[in-house]
């Protein structure tokens, strides 16, 4: 069993940034992989970022440039930082750790809005 905590989601006009932050606790030696995926309404989950054990990382094409996933290990937290957040970034944004067993746990999900 794994649990994730998310924080740091909110309201920001176009341009600005926000950090979102991850915090796992439980079988965290069991994680292979973490990432986060938003959904926006009406649309499907989609990744946006992942890293892997070996501090790989991948993003999905919209977001290259402007935001960054890292992790600190020594707080078992992974980060999303959003720079140059754009009105199509809104969505609920969640934390997903996937586990050596293919099994994927999430969070609760964070509310990311972004005004015109």
């Amino acid at each position: 069993q794994v649990q994730l905590v998310e924080s740091g989601g909110g309201l920001v006009q176009a341009g600005g940034s926000l950090r979102l932050s991850c915090a796992a606790s439980g079988s965290i030696f069991s994680i292979v992989s973490m990432g986060w995926y938003r959904q926006a309404p009406g649309k499907q989950r989609e990744l946006v970022a992942g890293i892997s054990l070996g501090g790989s990382t991948n993003y999905v094409n919209a977001v290259k440039g402007r935001f960054t996933i890292s992790r600190d290990i020594a707080k078992n937290t992974v980060l999303l930082q959003m720079n140059g957040l754009k009105p199509e970034d809104t969505a609920v944004y969640y934390c997903n750790a996937r586990l050596v067993t293919r099994t994927d746990y999430w969070g609760q999900g964070t509310q990311v809005t972004v005004s015109s």
